[in-house]
């Protein structure tokens, strides 16, 4: 039985979804709607691993080679985020700045980008994204191509709606490696080699 209004009630009956049925609901729904936003994120998260599932090349990879790969995809994605950022109207480098640390904040529990470069220990030329180890990376993978996604998706317009929904993604990532029992980015370890470092080693070794 379910309220109608005035204390009326009305009886429903219960329907089971197909997994594609969900799947469309969610995709179509309204992301404003808390169920609708995790079931969006649950989609985006095992779409990407499935692919990378099925990547019989990434699967062979050791722990350094994925860290190059997905260094370089969201390398990629990074400029796609940039570029919708700037049609939502995040035009400055500064605010374009203060936009990425509103990412960082919703997947690292408040931490900016200075406070996670102060906390790898890094000197001021390093790139945090250089120090990360391959689960860090795919979880700020899955932050940018989602964050891009909702800029187009919800046509965001503004600084600090941009701001707002970049802040959003990066914590609903954060929640969905809560709930799945996984460790939070700033508990990662750090690896002890650069992406630098690793790409060096990789073109010497191609010349021998």
């Amino acid at each position: 039985m379910v309220q109608i209004g005035s204390g009326a009630a009305r009886e429903l009956e219960n329907i089971k979804l197909s997994r594609y049925a969900c799947y469309l609901i969610v995709q179509n729904g309204d992301p404003r709607k808390e169920i609708i936003a995790r079931g969006q994120t649950y989609f985006a998260i095992q779409t990407r691993r499935r692919e990378l599932e099925k990547d019989s090349e990434f699967k062979a990879f050791n722990e350094d080679q994925k860290r190059i790969f997905l260094r370089n995809e969201l390398k990629e994605h990074n400029k796609k985020l940039a570029s919708a950022a700037k049609d939502a109207g995040v035009q400055a480098g500064l605010d374009f700045a203060i936009f990425q640390d509103h990412g960082y904040k919703g997947l690292y529990g408040g931490l900016k980008a200075k406070q996670i470069h102060q906390k790898k220990k890094l000197k001021k030329s390093q790139q945090i994204l250089d120090h990360m180890g391959s689960t860090e990376l795919a979880a700020n993978l899955f932050r940018a191509t989602q964050t891009e996604e909702k800029l187009r998706r919800e046509q965001i317009q503004g600084k600090t709606k941009a701001n707002r929904a970049h802040y959003e993604v990066g914590a609903k990532v954060r929640e969905t490696i809560e709930d799945l029992g996984g460790r939070m980015p700033e508990d990662l370890p750090i690896p002890s080699k650069s992406i630098t470092q690793l790409k060096r080693l990789s073109d010497r070794d191609k010349l021998q």
